[in-house]
Order: structure tokens, then sequence, then C-alpha cells
């Protein structure tokens, strides 16, 4: 059985280790952003589908670490955290634009527009 507290402090120190508020954490793993305060608060205990999310999105976290704290954190060297971190930290917008323009200088033609539509039915639209 997973100790709430215990794993309480572990998820804090994942979100610290990447400077992350509770809130983009929660967007980072694709989660509610309550799920967060329920398990940080200790009124709800943390399902397998939210440990697996953060144990998928966090490479570097081990999933025995994150449930029984037995283990190291991080468990990839440090050059490769620093890529992770700045992976982390970079919006899609800006992840979107450094893959069209690596896919723009393979080619002669130029990029009018970029629309991005989200599962909410929204969508946002960039010029170049």
């Amino acid at each position: 059985m997973v100790n709430s507290q215990e794993f309480t402090n572990r998820l804090a120190k994942i979100m610290e280790y990447y400077e992350l508020s509770a809130t983009s954490f929660a967007d980072k793993i694709q989660v509610g952003r309550s799920s967060i305060s329920h398990i940080i608060s200790g009124r709800n205990k943390p399902s397998l589908d939210f440990v697996m999310k953060v144990v998928q999105t966090f490479p570097e976290v081990e999933l025995y670490w994150f449930l029984n704290g037995k283990g190291s954190f991080p468990s990839t060297p440090s050059s490769e955290i620093s890529s992770v971190k700045e992976k982390t930290k970079a919006s899609p917008v800006s992840e979107e634009k450094e893959i069209l323009k690596k896919d723009h200088s393979k080619t002669s033609k130029a990029i009018e527009k970029v629309i991005v539509f989200y599962t909410d039915g929204t969508f946002d639209a960039y010029n170049s």
C-alpha cells in the first residue's frame, strides 16, 4: 500500500525539480487540476492512471521510486536531465515552430499559416 504522505512528498519533489506549479504539472500530465490538489491535500489517493501519466511524461521518474520511495530520483544522467527540463519548459507553440523551421529548411515552400485544433473544439491560427 502506498503511504499517502510520503507519496505526496515525492510528488512535490518532482514538481519542485521541474519548477512546475500544481496547475502546470496537471496540464503537463493531462489530468484535472483538482486531481493534484486532492492528492496533495490527502483527500484522494493517486490512481494507477495518474501514476502512469507521471512516469510516462517524466521518464527519469522511476515507477518503483514514485510508489515506494526505493530507488533514486532522477534516474537519468545530469546531461540528459537538463535536456528534459528544457523540453518540459518549452511551450507547444515554440516546439511546433521549431519543427516547422526544420521542415521548412528542407523545401523551397514557405509556410503561410499554421492552425492548431484543440480537443475542446477551439483553435489557434498562427501566421508567418
